[in-house]
């Protein structure tokens, strides 16, 4: 079976993007929020990128319309994430142990350098003697580079019609 891949050429950039290397992406991504390595998480987001995570009744209307439980613009998210590391996250402290699995990984298409992507992933977060899945897609915009890919927005889409009830998102989703 062929690899699928995109051609990307444009702004100085032409090389070919294979799912591999997509889904190593997101592996590496995993990895790092699993570990706690948030600053070499945040290493991977394009100055100036987003990240969201909609309600669960998000149904696909307009990236700023409707809720949001994060609605991050990148100093925001910067900022989230100095929070995150101190003890002023009281919901995080002591952190949460996560262990995500990616499946499902889709091309889009892309857009002169950039590539949007999707695929399928599962948290298990365990706190306070407690564990709680979370069951949801990616969908990430993502800037192709000479040297890899960064990521431009990142969206994580709970399939929960609601959350339970003690459950936080305290943590990057």
């Amino acid at each position: 079976m062929r690899q699928p891949t995109l051609s990307t050429g444009s702004a100085g950039v032409d090389r070919v993007v294979t799912r591999a290397e997509v889904e190593e992406f997101l592996y590496l991504e995993a990895d790092l929020l699993d570990r706690w390595r948030l600053d070499d998480w945040f290493a991977l987001m394009e100055e100036g990128s987003e990240y969201y995570v909609p309600t669960t009744d998000w149904t696909g209307w307009g990236v700023l319309d409707g809720g949001f439980f994060s609605s991050d613009d990148y100093p925001i998210l910067q900022a989230r994430l100095k929070r995150l590391k101190s003890r002023k996250a009281h919901a995080e402290n002591p952190r949460s142990r996560t262990h995500r699995m990616i499946s499902n990984v889709i091309l889009r298409e892309r857009d002169a350098d950039l590539l949007e992507i999707q695929a399928n992933f599962v948290i298990h977060r365990f706190r306070d003697e407690t564990v709680e899945s979370y069951v949801g897609r990616y969908e990430h915009l993502l800037r192709v580079t000479e040297s890899g890919l960064l990521m431009r927005r990142r969206r994580s889409v709970l399939a929960h019609e609601l959350l339970t009830p003690g459950a936080r998102l305290s943590f990057i989703l």
